[in-house]
């Protein structure tokens, strides 16, 4: 197939922050083309929205119900083949679900949906249709958050006893979706964002790292919310304390009222042969530790990774490669994968471009949240997740 694999976004129009990064991400390999959009629920700024982007006006629309049946009707060779969802989380499962149903693959911001029964339905949604559903937890496209599973995977650290993952912020520190700042209004309504605030919007980026790099799935929780700043409706602070299948015990700690931290999104995960540490404020190393030799550290780039490190990268060693990237190699794979459909080609489960979050995924975050949120109200009750 001679072309670029063609698609639509759903939200991320004028004064959205994350539909920029989504485009600059999908365009960073020249794989993946825009050409349509329903950008706002406004009909107006949605159109004026892809005006901005030089998109054709015949392909601006005014809602993401016009946007797929529109294009569904358009013969075979100029539809899109995939939407693009980024729109706050009770946006996810509706344009997800008329998508899936009318045979467009599903690329969507996480969380997947605004609770766990949305979640199951639309896991049997894809599985009915035979379509891709991809999740956008980025994080798991650094080059070196996939060289840290490789090494674990590889037994290199023996069996895992302990992971500590941490994700602080702090720009909740103060009640900023009262003055009207759209990204924390939305993020601090339970009507968007669901059941949970901080934990449902960056807890899980932590949860999923945290399994993603181990390969293992946590089976129990205690959790402690809080929502520190006064009036505020959904948790600012989390504290969890985690079991894995398998015995591993963790720490899990989130928080958007950490004053003075950005994105510092961080790892620990210790086994019973060696232990190994990634920061996102630093993504281009690793430190790998063992008991009886120096620390080493390793970088991105280098001919010593394993492949789908290697893959991941783009730079020689030393160039600087971070958050834009990562989020590009999903597309890029997620692209590949449509490729490889359209193409007749079947992926092994272990294929490069096979690598993306997917709708189990989706599912284990969204059981994630309903098990924290159930925990901490029982007074950090020990939880079981419900999948």
């Amino acid at each position: 197939m001679s072309r670029k694999i063609r698609y639509g976004m759903i939200g991320g129009g004028r004064g959205a922050f994350i539909g920029a990064v989504h485009r600059i991400a999908a365009n960073m390999d020249g794989q993946v083309e825009l050409v349509a959009g329903a950008f706002s629920s406004d009909p107006e700024r949605s159109r004026a929205s892809g005006a901005d982007l030089f998109l054709s006006p015949s392909r601006c629309y005014g809602s993401f119900a016009e946007l797929i049946q529109s294009e569904a009707a358009l013969p075979a060779d100029q539809r899109i083949d995939f939407i693009s969802i980024v729109t706050p989380n009770h946006l996810h499962f509706p344009p997800a679900k008329m998508a899936l149903e009318h045979g467009f693959h599903v690329l969507s911001d996480k969380p997947a949906t605004f609770d766990l029964a949305e979640a199951k339905e639309l896991q049997g949604l894809v599985k009915k249709s035979g379509l891709l559903y991809g999740l956008t937890h980025n994080y798991t496209g650094y080059p070196m958050v996939k060289e840290a599973r490789s090494l674990v995977a590889g037994g290199k650290l023996g069996k895992i006893r302990k992971v500590v993952v941490e994700y602080p912020q702090g720009w909740l520190a103060t009640r900023i979706e009262a003055s009207g700042q759209k990204q924390a209004a939305w993020r601090t309504d339970p009507k968007k964002s669901g059941a949970a605030g901080c934990i449902s919007d960056i807890g899980t980026h932590a949860e999923n790292l945290a399994e993603y790099i181990t390969g293992l799935h946590i089976s129990e929780l205690a959790a402690d919310l809080t929502a520190f700043v006064k009036g505020r409706k959904l948790d600012d602070d989390g504290n969890v304390l985690l079991r894995f299948k398998g015995g591993a015990k963790g720490v899990l700690h989130s928080s958007q009222i950490s004053v003075g931290e950005e994105n510092n999104l961080n790892i620990r995960v210790y086994g019973e042969l060696g232990g190994l540490e990634w920061h996102q404020k630093e993504p281009n190393t690793l430190l790998v530790k063992w008991p009886d030799q120096p620390m080493q550290v390793y970088r991105t780039a280098n001919g010593y990774l394993c492949e789908a490190a290697k893959a991941a990268g783009r730079t020689p060693p030393s160039h600087p490669e971070g958050y834009l990237e990562a989020f590009a190699n999903i597309y890029r794979n997620f692209a590949g994968a449509i490729r490889a459909r359209q193409e007749g080609r079947k992926l092994a489960k272990g294929d490069l471009i096979n690598d993306f979050p997917k709708i189990e995924d989706g599912v284990r975050g969204m059981a994630f949240i309903e098990a924290v949120v159930a925990s901490s109200s029982a007074n950090a009750a020990w939880t079981r997740i419900g999948v």
